[in-house]
């Protein structure tokens, strides 16, 4: 069966030409979203509240490796396209090959543009292009330690404490982790 909210950048546009023509409000946030957390539902619930539509626009699995490494991601995008499907407040998914979302926000420009608190506003990628067309850009409060990176660490130190070898980074699956990287 196929999955009526994910769609391709083209019939994105349509859509948003369309819901712009109704005065809906598009609201856009991105992501890797390789291992969903409570960060996540949090940052999806704050966006959705900001409008009447929304897009989440997810990094392809060559875009997540180039960011964190090539133990990532956790699961593949059709993978991630699923468990984000089942999510309500969700109501469009995309993905990106590039290693930022600027040419994806640039062709849609949401009324709206909500990243977590973690990014500085300056840092936010798509910032100008929403606001030269007159849209807001809003930072979602932060939820200490929610981070995949740091839940695959946990995993990973537990996996070690529990192995009756009580193996090295390098014995464990994957070997270490690559040190955390910001992604857009």
């Amino acid at each position: 069966m196929k999955d009526l909210k994910v769609r391709t950048l083209d019939n994105l546009k349509k859509i948003r030409a369309r819901l712009r023509r109704r005065g809906k409000t598009v609201v856009f946030t991105n992501g890797c979203f390789d291992l969903i957390h409570g960060g996540h539902i949090a940052l999806f619930k704050k966006a959705k509240a900001c409008g009447d539509v929304l897009v989440v626009a997810l990094n392809t699995d060559a875009s997540i490796r180039k960011l964190k490494g090539p133990s990532r991601p956790v699961f593949p995008l059709k993978e991630r396209y699923e468990v984000l499907s089942a999510i309500e407040d969700i109501d469009y998914l995309t993905s990106f090959s590039e290693t930022t979302p600027r040419e994806i926000i640039a062709a849609l420009l949401p009324d709206v543009l909500v990243k977590g608190g973690d990014w500085g506003t300056e840092e936010i990628v798509g910032r100008a292009e929403v606001e030269a067309a007159g849209g807001r850009v809003i930072r979602a409060p932060y939820l200490k330690g929610h981070s995949s990176t740091n839940i695959i660490r946990k995993i990973l130190r537990g996996f070690a404490r529990n192995s009756p070898r009580r193996p090295g980074p390098r014995a464990l699956p994957g070997g270490p982790l690559p040190p955390r990287r910001l992604v857009p």
